[in-house]
């Protein structure tokens, strides 16, 4: 077990990290730089870090950790900076969604390169910065681990047995195949939510109307398109190869699909759709991904005062705390009056079972 871990950027995944060692294992030392000094003061008040460092370097020696957690763009300029101080007791990872850049310039360091382990952990939301950084946000996610070829099968064991330890589920994939996954699954939805809402502004008539009966459906197929443009804009130039060669491939077969529609085969579109919801429904929910999941039930109810006030006093008596709450006005393709949105599973399982106990109908999402 580490002694002492480094972090390198205290962001929302790496102050996210940084928390959860501080709750499980507070006897660890934990040291950190970030180009934020109100970050790295929060830190040290909340008790996560122990010191905070003003540059990357010999403050970092004696770490048995270090987390590269800048932007990936970033992390390849503090690779440089590290070279002269690993030593054998040693191991350097990082925690971006992008392994290609990383990896490369790790090979231009062969003593770096046997102490490198790439990180992905597959959680975390839209939004930035360390103050939305949590303790439990690696719970039961998953945790990609990229090793290079020289590093050491002890470190390797070593490391993954660490990230179990602290409540994630480490997977170890070749740094080319976890760029083609993410792009798959995280980079290329981004990019297609993305220019869907950008096609629909622009569709948009002066009154709005598009914008204001954009259904459910609408919006959660499009909600990573809140996601911070900068980390997107590094991201895309990161992963840039993948995630063109996969826009290609959704062009391509976007394409079969107009033909398939344009050419009224019903068997063919039945086909199309039914494939896809069979895929669709097969995913396992219970874990995290790259767009974590959304903790809401959506529940019929009557027009009349105190309705919502009624259910918000039922939860609340049952120490259950409410995220959002509101009326969906289109409810196209959605079932249910009233949506809420819960913090947790726990509470998610706690209000369908309280609600329907109070004869509510409630609708499972």
């Amino acid at each position: 077990m580490p002694e002492k871990i480094g972090f390198i950027g205290l962001g929302h995944i790496g102050g996210s990290v940084a928390k959860t060692v501080h709750r499980i294992y507070p006897d660890i030392q934990i040291v950190a730089y970030d180009t934020c000094r109100a970050t790295l003061d929060t830190a040290l008040q909340e008790g996560v870090i122990s010191e905070a460092l003003d540059q990357v370097g010999k403050g970092f020696s004696d770490c048995n950790y270090i987390y590269l957690c800048a932007p990936v763009l970033d992390n390849a300029d503090y690779v440089r900076e590290l070279s002269g101080i690993l030593h054998d007791d040693m191991l350097l990872t990082d925690v971006g969604s992008v392994k290609t850049g990383i990896h490369e310039q790790i090979q231009k360091f062969p003593d770096l390169e046997r102490h490198f382990i790439g990180g992905h952990p597959m959680c975390g939301t839209e939004h930035v910065g360390y103050e939305y950084s949590t303790a439990y946000m690696l719970e039961n996610a998953y945790y990609i681990l990229t090793p290079t070829p020289t590093v050491s099968p002890q470190k390797v064991d070593e490391f993954e047995h660490f990230v179990t330890s602290i409540g994630a589920i480490p997977l170890i994939l070749d740094y080319k195949k976890h760029d083609f996954s993410v792009g798959s699954i995280s980079h290329l939805p981004t990019v297609i939510a993305s220019t869907l809402v950008n096609l629909v502004k622009n569709l948009d008539d002066s009154d709005e109307t598009l914008r204001t009966i954009a259904a459910g459906g609408f919006k959660d197929i499009t909600r990573v398109a809140s996601s911070d443009p900068t980390m997107w804009e590094n991201i895309c130039l990161a992963n840039r190869n993948q995630i063109l060669e996969l826009i290609d491939t959704y062009v391509n077969a976007l394409k079969e699909t107009r033909n398939t529609i344009a050419e009224s085969h019903p068997e063919e579109i039945k086909e199309f759709f039914s494939s896809a919801k069979e895929y669709r429904d097969s995913f396992n929910i219970s874990h995290r991904g790259p767009i974590r999941p959304v903790y809401q039930l959506f529940c019929d109810l009557i027009d009349e005062a105190g309705g919502i006030a009624t259910i918000a006093t039922i939860l609340a008596s049952n120490n259950i705390s409410i995220k959002n709450i509101g009326i969906i006005h289109n409810r196209e393709f959605q079932q249910g009056v009233l949506q809420v949105e819960f913090y947790d599973s726990d509470a998610y399982d706690h209000a369908v079972e309280l609600l329907r106990k109070y004869h509510y109908t409630v609708y499972e999402k």
